[in-house]
């Protein structure tokens, strides 16, 4: 069962193996397994407590990536040595080398929901007089009917000055 480690607990193992005890015994004690423990080491090594943190956050283009695949796969390049260098996991560089030999492109996918279209459907210019014509009785039906609306708020409000028996306001 695959179990992550924070810092604390990488810090502690790594205590322990330079302090003389070995990386089987450490590892048969803590049900660990040996290859992260020795990517632990070789990362402690290289960067010091920082390399106890995980790797950094950076996307690989296409190119990149299928470099790295080619250096494990092709040239036979050890992945510890790749994980060190590209500051990647182990298991990152299996899947991609495990998506190349399926024949699967290993381009960045976007993840998330794909953007919106924010923008106004644009107009359409009226070609023909006709479509001129109804586009502009179209507009004055519109403005009719909010006129009309506008008067019957306003009668509204002076019958219920009337009732209250205020002076309707000049607004």
């Amino acid at each position: 069962m695959y179990r992550r480690h924070n810092f604390e607990e990488r810090l502690k193992v790594i205590s322990r193996i330079l302090s003389g005890e070995s990386i089987e015994s450490v590892c048969r004690v803590l049900s660990l397994d040996r290859k992260n423990v020795r990517q632990w080491l070789l990362r402690y090594k290289k960067y010091g407590e920082d390399g106890l943190h995980g790797t950094r956050s950076y996307h690989y283009s296409t190119g990149e990536k299928l470099k790295i695949v080619e250096e494990f796969t092709v040239k036979g390049v050890p992945l510890q040595e790749l994980c060190l260098r590209y500051d990647l996991s182990r298991s990152t560089i299996q899947k991609w080398a495990r998506t190349a030999q399926q024949g699967i492109s290993l381009n960045n996918k976007r993840r998330g929901r794909p953007p919106k279209e924010m923008s106004r459907p644009k107009k359409r210019e009226p070609q023909t007089e006709l479509e001129k014509l109804q586009a502009e009785n179209l507009r004055l039906r519109a403005e009719n009917a909010l006129l009309k609306k506008v008067k019957a708020l306003v009668e509204e409000q002076e019958a219920r000055a009337r009732l209250n028996e205020q002076k309707p306001s000049m607004n």
